[in-house]
């Protein structure tokens, strides 16, 4: 099974409890592969994309938007991973699929087409909507070929955008219901192709035919998707798990692959609930590995030690961009770690979340998370709620600053004479896109974002030394060899 594998989560604004809309997903690679945090400004960009780590290379256009992204320490301007572009749109890349034997016997992957390392850094700086994007990247997957699979998402603030690639050359991309979810986890979901709705590659359904791919009605995961006896517990549980925390109300059978491209929650869903999915491991089951220590569960749960960040985009289409784009992230494993609020209008971060090798430093950010989940992992029955309970006071108390630092910003904007009142009601004097946000607002903005990061290496800074102590006394304990 390879590595590069994540587990994603998108809800339409029907399904919050705050009317936004939801992208969410986890890296999980090797666990010494450090994220750093980074924001390019618009202007010129390089004339020519070169890829560190594949044969792939292409030509970009000469100027780009500014852009955050969540890179790879040893790839830069590689890997973005996800975030926003000045004006709003968002995107996150990639969750690993794979195509069948027969589809890939037929339209191979093209080892120098396009991978998914370079697939953030050469659509994102470029386009000026979710659609948009969408079209750009199938047109890129059918003139350089796709190196690999994976689904790929875009959002704005109208839509939220999933592609699913297919073989070397083909792919298929649905707008997300409203009122739904979905969740994937190393599969292609699509079913049905709808082509009044969706965007696909031209011969999606005709080159399936032609080569007898599928029977009866077409079917897009029947033609084009791998189902191997490997699913059953490293695909399965994941979406089966995730749509059991959802839609408890509804049974299903863990070992069949009839779950639900689309699912409607019990309830509306919040931010903290995305957060809880992400930290998930099949808590307090038979297949919880860490609750039971055993590394060879056979479930392979949402929440793993080689995570190396997990982030949930969040598109508030009623507020300025500024503070309507938001990318709660968390350094390396979700469930021993803490969300962080990345806001679309800062340009910088606290140097620590810029640095990291593959070796542990002690001015990394990533390190700092990392050490204390590595710490965790030791004893997780008795560490882990020491980290938790630690974080989740820290998420709250931040939270409750978010409120008041957004209401501020508003007040700075409403009193310019661009916003009018407060709430998801609130209307805009502007698109939100196009408002003018004072200076003001935004330096106030930056200053926050800049306190919060840094308080959260306090904390992870004090939970490292907390545990170090705790665990000292463990080991004395154990060896200890005292005399009379």
């Amino acid at each position: 099974m390879n590595q590069e594998a994540c587990t994603t989560i998108i809800v339409g604004s029907k399904m919050m409890v705050d009317g936004s809309m939801i992208y969410g997903r986890s890296d999980d690679s090797s666990a010494i592969r450090a994220t750093r945090l980074v924001y390019y400004p618009s202007g010129k960009g390089p004339k020519e994309f070169v890829a560190i780590d594949s044969p792939f290379r292409c030509p970009l256009p000469e100027n780009r938007f500014g852009f955050h992204a969540l890179e790879r320490e040893d790839l830069p301007y590689h890997w973005g991973e996800g975030g926003f572009n000045d004006l709003g749109v968002g995107m996150s890349a990639t969750e690993t699929i794979f195509s069948n034997e027969r589809v890939l016997e037929l339209d191979p992957y093209v080892p120098e087409g396009l991978a998914e390392n370079s697939v953030y850094h050469i659509i994102l700086p470029y386009i000026k909507s979710a659609r948009e994007g969408v079209l750009k990247l199938g047109e890129m997957i059918e003139k350089y070929g796709s190196a690999e699979g994976f689904g790929i998402a875009f959002m704005d603030g109208k839509e939220i955008w999933y592609l699913e690639n297919a073989g070397g050359h083909r792919w298929l991309a649905k707008k997300m219901p409203e009122d739904k979810y979905m969740v994937s986890g190393n599969q292609s979901r699509y079913r049905k192709y709808d082509p009044a709705k969706d965007l696909a590659s031209k011969d999606l359904v005709e080159w399936a035919r032609e080569h007898k791919l599928f029977e009866g009605e077409f079917d897009f995961h029947e033609a084009y998707s791998l189902e191997s006896e490997k699913d059953k517990t490293y695909n399965y549980p994941r979406v089966w798990y995730l749509q059991k925390l959802f839609t408890p109300s509804v049974e299903q059978d863990v070992t069949v692959n009839d779950f639900p491209v689309y699912q409607k929650a019990d309830r509306l869903l919040s931010i903290d609930d995305l957060k809880k999915a992400f930290r998930s491991h099949y808590d307090g089951t038979e297949h919880d590995p860490y609750l039971h220590s055993n590394p060879k569960e056979p479930y392979r749960p949402i929440s793993i030690f080689r995570t190396i960040n997990t982030h949930i985009l969040q598109v508030r289409p009623w507020l300025p961009i500024q503070i309507g784009r938001l990318n709660y992230m968390a350094e390396g494993m979700a469930d021993l770690s803490v969300f962080l609020p990345l806001y679309q209008g800062i340009t910088s971060y606290p140097k620590a979340y810029g640095i990291g090798t593959k070796r542990s430093q002690s001015s990394s950010a990533y390190w700092l998370f990392r050490k204390v989940s590595a710490l965790g992992m030791l004893n997780y029955n008795k560490y882990a709620p020491i980290i938790k309970e630690r974080y989740a006071d820290f998420e709250a108390k931040m939270a409750k600053s978010q409120e008041e630092m957004e209401a501020e910003f508003l007040r700075l904007c409403r009193h310019s004479g661009s916003f009018s009142p407060l709430g998801k009601a609130a209307k805009l004097t502007a698109a939100p896109e196009d408002m003018v946000v004072p200076e003001e607002a935004v330096k106030m903005l930056q200053a926050w974002s800049d306190k919060w990061l840094s308080l959260a290496l306090r904390v992870a800074s004090s939970l490292k030394e907390r545990l170090f102590t705790e665990l000292t006394k463990d080991i004395e304990k154990e060896y200890k060899f005292h005399g009379a």
